[in-house]
């Protein structure tokens, strides 16, 4: 009787991992957090209107993101903190300000933005539930990327800061 329990738990669980690669699910970790999220959906979303947005950048010199090492050597113990506030500063901060005249356009923006809204809220539960904190060195990486972002009219600044969206969607892939 307990091997049939045992097989049935089994089996549950391997129908929920297909399930979860099936839907294109993966799960990240950042820190203490594990977050399954779909990725390539965003990914895709982004994709797509990609080119439209980085063509209403009209500044080519400065960049939000990628400026020196903002994303790199984050230490794995900070990363569910800095994770967590760009995910606040996406919401917060850029999406609010993406609006253009393409109605298609504002669309993929609004489906990437209620996927941040889903995996945001299971980071905020993540977060509180394991206190993450971050260091001193990854809150000043976050301070460079607000300066960054702040040193720009708010329009241009979130239409760059979609358009470097890539930059973050490959940093947390390389986390993974």
């Amino acid at each position: 009787m307990k091997g049939s329990h045992l097989f049935l738990c089994l089996f549950s669980v391997v129908c929920w991992l297909n399930l979860m690669l099936a839907n294109g699910n993966r799960i990240f970790r950042f820190g203490p957090c594990r977050i399954s999220m779909n990725v390539n959906e965003i990914r895709s979303g982004f994709t797509a209107i990609k080119a439209n947005i980085q063509a209403r950048d009209p500044i080519r010199t400065v960049s939000i993101l990628s400026h020196p090492h903002s994303l790199h050597k984050i230490k794995s113990s900070d990363k569910c903190c800095i994770i967590h506030q760009l995910f606040n500063f996406y919401m917060d901060r850029v999406f609010k300000h993406c609006t253009t005249e393409d109605s298609y356009i504002n669309r993929k923006i609004s489906s990437i933005a209620n996927s941040f809204l889903s995996i945001k809220r299971k980071l905020v539960q993540c977060h509180n539930q394991n206190d993450c904190k971050c260091g001193q060195e990854s809150m000043e990486k976050f301070k460079q990327i607000l300066t960054n972002y702040e040193g720009l009219n708010v329009t241009s600044a979130a239409i760059k800061s979609l358009g470097e969206l890539d930059i973050l969607l490959d940093w947390m892939e390389k986390s993974r």
